[in-house]
């Protein structure tokens, strides 16, 4: 049987909608679900081993992506919200009943992601999101219990589905971090 990645990919990857403008991102509770309202495609969507990220049971690896934070509103229930991790870079905004993270905020105005909010596009039912197109902090499964003698197998499955491993992010967004960093502490001009 091949190793589960994540519901969302482990039958292959779906196609993006032309012109998709976005969806709710609805938790996992019963009675009172918070709902957020995304206006936009996301992007840099991937596969995420990190032990920070929210991933469903049994799931190696989240799936996440960012949209611009002006395009993200909670639009019900958001008193059932509260930030995961006060001192992380990401601030996550999980529901206090269900645990599921409706998106994290970078507040840090000097960050390179700065502007830009995490979400989890699982949590819609609108169909139409960009699918992920790498899988980012690979190693890291293993903080989380995976077992070390699978990580061979574990990143050729996520080839087979057709996201490249990484055991950080992807060359494109490890270079606008690396960028960021050098025109802030003056090494490249702005």
């Amino acid at each position: 049987m091949a190793i589960s990645i994540h519901p969302s990919v482990d039958h292959g990857l779906k196609q993006a909608a032309r012109d998709f403008g976005g969806g709710t991102l609805v938790c996992k509770c019963t009675s009172r679900p918070v709902k957020v309202s995304i206006k936009s495609q996301v992007a840099h969507n991937h596969a995420c081993g990190c032990t920070k990220c929210w991933k469903p049971k049994g799931a190696l690896f989240s799936v996440v992506g960012v949209v611009p934070r002006d395009k993200v509103s909670v639009v019900e229930n958001g008193d059932k919200l509260k930030i995961v991790d006060a001192s992380a870079t990401i601030q996550r905004h999980a529901c206090k009943e269900c645990g599921v993270h409706m998106f994290g905020r970078i507040e840090n105005a000097k960050h390179a992601f700065y502007g830009l909010d995490f979400i989890h596009t699982e949590l819609s039912h609108e169909s139409g999101w960009a699918p992920p197109g790498f899988a980012a902090f690979v190693s890291s499964i293993i903080e989380s219990g995976a077992d070390p003698k699978n990580m061979d197998a574990v990143r050729a499955r996520l080839r087979e589905i057709g996201l490249e491993p990484y055991d950080c992010l992807n060359p494109p967004l490890m270079d606008a971090l690396a960028t960021h960093a050098a025109k802030l502490s003056g090494v490249l001009k702005a």
